[in-house]
């Protein structure tokens, strides 16, 4: 008897797997109770089920992959949150070129706004400056895609792209430029020795927290110090931010410990991220210049610095920015890049509007502004006066 039920058994597992398995690639056969217990990713199956069905019988053929982008898409737009969006497997290479600073584009520096991206600066022997981009013009599509209510990251990486691949700027004046993408030489970090009050003021400018931008910083803040400078003008204008970790080390070149800013969200425990050490001395003046696309990154090392009290901020009110996105990749090669927590400066302030919405961002102790009609450098020149002040 017990070689028996021995037989049995042998003979009933394969058969009760082959049948299990039959029954998971055909779900209609089994009762509703049991269909609902064993086939969990209904939600799956209703999506395959409908592009099973468009690719089939719509009346032209569709290609089942942007089919697919295009869902997650316009999934992540219903959160109506414009700091969240999802990536195409090209537009996720782009935006890992930019984060590592070796991105190939058309050769300019913009701030969002309303209606699009503001350009601020077109570098000289670039497409952009060859095609007749100008300083205040305002780019409002990229080839046809409105760049309305879309974050900075999200239209910039619209814009970027393989050298010798071309794209098209629709500007809010009317016209529409096609430019000829190329590898753009755009250092990151920019540094000089300029004078104020007859003193040696060290002018740094970053234009992204990409990878390794901290110790770029660090790396031209001790340079320049060493060339005589007695203080620092930290430039973060137009630089609406990028990751989170460099931040914390670009803090630590003025920092040299203590709270740098902590983050939390409904799925994320609390974070607090402090000083890594290293910084220059205490006593060195140091003003960091903003304006309002200054955002993300950039506010979290202009908030830490002001709320620890070890720099004044001159400039223009930043963006207000509160929250901060994780890049989540997908097995398309794609990736969704979703809000997951807001970030709080050491005195606990989220400078957003609750939420994803705008906020008060960081209000400078000195205000001073540019003005675009003019050579100088008139939010510059008042940063390195104040540095030179003490």
């Amino acid at each position: 008897m017990r070689r028996l039920r021995t037989a049995l058994l042998i003979l009933f597992v394969p058969l009760a797997l082959i049948l299990g398995v039959w029954l998971g690639g055909h779900p209609d056969w089994l009762p509703g109770f049991a269909r609902d217990t064993l086939v969990a990713d209904s939600n799956g199956r209703l999506y395959e089920e409908a592009v099973d069905k468009i690719e089939a019988d719509y009346y032209r053929k569709v290609d089942r992959d942007q089919l697919l982008d295009t869902s997650l898409e316009k999934a992540v737009e219903s959160l109506d949150d414009q700091f969240s969006h999802y990536f195409s497997p090209k537009e996720y290479h782009a935006f890992q070129l930019d984060t590592e600073g070796a991105f190939e584009g058309v050769g300019m520096s913009v701030t969002a706004v309303d209606d699009g991206l503001r350009v601020e600066q077109v570098y000289d022997g670039s497409p952009a400056k060859e095609g007749g981009l100008k300083r205040g013009d305002v780019i409002t599509s990229v080839n046809g895609k409105s760049l309305k209510g879309k974050s900075s990251q999200e239209s910039t990486t619209l814009i970027k792209g393989p050298a010798g691949t071309e794209v098209t700027l629709g500007l809010k004046d009317g016209r529409t430029l096609k430019l000829k993408r190329a590898k753009v030489d755009i250092p990151i970090v920019q540094s000089q020795i300029e004078e104020s009050g007859g003193k040696k003021i060290a002018w740094v400018q970053l234009a992204g927290f990409t990878s390794g931008s901290g110790d770029d910083v660090d790396r031209a803040v001790k340079e320049e110090l060493k060339n005589g400078a007695k203080g620092v003008v930290f430039d973060l204008r137009h630089n609406g931010g990028g990751l989170l970790n460099e931040a914390v080390e670009v803090a630590s070149v003025f920092l040299k410990d203590g709270r740098v800013v902590s983050t939390k969200g409904r799925a994320r425990a609390e974070r607090k991220y402090n000083a890594t050490g290293g910084a220059i001395a205490a006593d060195i003046p140091v003003v960091v210049l903003v304006d309002e696309g200054s955002a993300s990154a950039s506010e979290i090392v202009a908030g830490a610095l002001q709320d620890r009290k070890r720099a004044k901020i001159v400039g223009t009110r930043t963006y207000g920015k509160g929250v901060f996105q994780e890049i989540m990749r997908l097995d398309n090669g794609g990736a969704l890049d979703i809000t997951v927590g807001e970030y709080f400066t050491p005195t606990g302030r989220n400078l957003g509007g609750g939420g994803v919405k705008k906020g008060a961002g960081i209000t400078p102790e000195i205000q001073a502004s540019d003005n675009p009609e003019t050579e100088k450098d008139e939010a510059l020149d008042k940063a390195l006066a104040t540095v030179a002040a003490g």
